[in-house]
């Protein structure tokens, strides 16, 4: 499927010279994921405020891209230098999915005309993730398939944020874009159980 991830050996690539001067001042995984977890706190009220300083809007994408960025580095630190473990997995895991749900939150008060629809994307967000969890489980092999997995939903909200600067009216195509945007989720849950469960067999 197609998805943002498959670029993800290339970004992972670009941030070797800076997960090395990471590494060369004794900064951990878990402190880069517990970073991680705080910018999307404070990323996501900026965000809610966005239109009271419409600048905020532009600081989505720009702030996605480096939450992206830190989600990959505290992955490469564990595996590169030994410092993997069962509470960075769980702290890691569970923060993605607590730092997507609060960056979603801010769409039920800008597009509130798809309301119901963004309150089933934040469900289908979490049960993909959770679907993506249980391939480890059965197969022992975390599940990022796409099409609509975490750095992908991180695009789609990235180029809202762009558009919503540049005054771009997202009212009336709002409903449509949520509706295939849950399709798509969807489609990724689906096709993470599928594999899953071939994995386990």
């Amino acid at each position: 499927m197609i998805s943002v991830y498959k670029i993800k050996p290339y970004f992972q690539k670009s941030l070797m010279p800076i997960l090395n001067a990471l590494h060369r001042r004794n900064i951990t995984a878990n402190q880069i994921t517990v970073f991680a977890i705080l910018f999307s706190i404070v990323l996501a009220i900026l965000f809610w405020y966005a239109d009271l300083y419409h600048i905020f809007f532009l600081l989505l994408p720009i702030g996605l891209l480096i939450r992206m960025a830190l989600n990959a580095l505290d992955g490469m630190m564990a595996r590169l230098f030994n410092q993997t473990s069962k509470k960075g997995e769980l702290l890691n895991e569970v923060g993605d999915i607590f730092s997507d749900f609060i960056l979603f939150i801010p769409l039920l008060k800008f597009q509130s005309e798809s309301l119901y629809l963004i309150v089933i994307f934040i469900g289908l967000s979490i049960i993909n993730e959770f679907a993506g969890l249980m391939g480890k489980v059965l197969g022992r092999e975390r599940r990022y398939d796409g099409p609509m997995g975490k750095s992908d939903r991180a695009l789609v909200l990235g180029i809202y944020g762009l558009l919503m600067f540049l005054h771009v009216n997202m009212s009336g195509v709002s409903l449509y874009l949520f509706i295939i945007v849950n399709l798509l989720l969807l489609l990724s849950t689906i096709t993470r159980c599928r594999k899953a469960l071939k994995n386990a067999q």
